[in-house]
Parts: structure tokens; C-alpha cells; sequence
């Protein structure tokens, strides 16, 4: 196994552990991490939708990373002797 596919396993375990922790800070109907940070730091309903908008983007940039990612590994990945 090559630097790079090593280099993209440690990319692939960091970006789905982020995957993981962005998924889980959303909110469900009023409740979740982000509902809390935003009633903590703001005293208005005006924070949540900025705090909701980065998770989202966050989320969707650490999955494109994830799904890209995969791709490479699945290309550059050594299959080893077939024979």
C-alpha cells in the first residue's frame, strides 16, 4: 500500500467521523445542538437559520469529501495477484 491510499484512509476516517458529528448537530423539530448554541449566543429566532445553513453546507462539503474519497480509494487501491 502507497503513501496516497494511505493519505486518502486518513482523509476517508476524518471526513466521515465529521460526517457522523455534522449529521448529529442538526436539530429535530426545535431540538438539537444548534437550537441550543443559537439560544445560547443569541437572544433572537434571527441565529438559528445562519447556524443552520453552515451545518448544512458543513455536512455536504465533509460527504462530497467522503464520496470522492471512496471513489480514488476504489480506483488506486491495490487488488493484489489474481493468479
Amino acid at each position: 500500500m502507497g503513501v496516497l491510499n494511505i493519505l486518502l484512509l486518513i482523509i476517508l476516517v476524518l471526513s466521515g467521523l465529521a460526517t457522523v458529528l455534522l449529521v448529529l448537530m442538526h436539530s429535530g423539530k426545535g431540538t438539537g445542538l444548534s437550537e441550543m448554541l443559537s439560544a445560547s449566543l443569541v437572544p433572537s429566532n434571527a441565529g438559528t437559520g445562519v447556524i443552520e445553513k453552515n451545518l448544512d453546507r458543513l455536512t455536504i462539503i465533509t460527504s462530497a469529501v467522503f464520496i470522492v474519497t471512496i471513489c480514488i480509494l476504489a480506483l488506486t487501491f491495490p487488488v493484489g495477484s489474481l493468479g
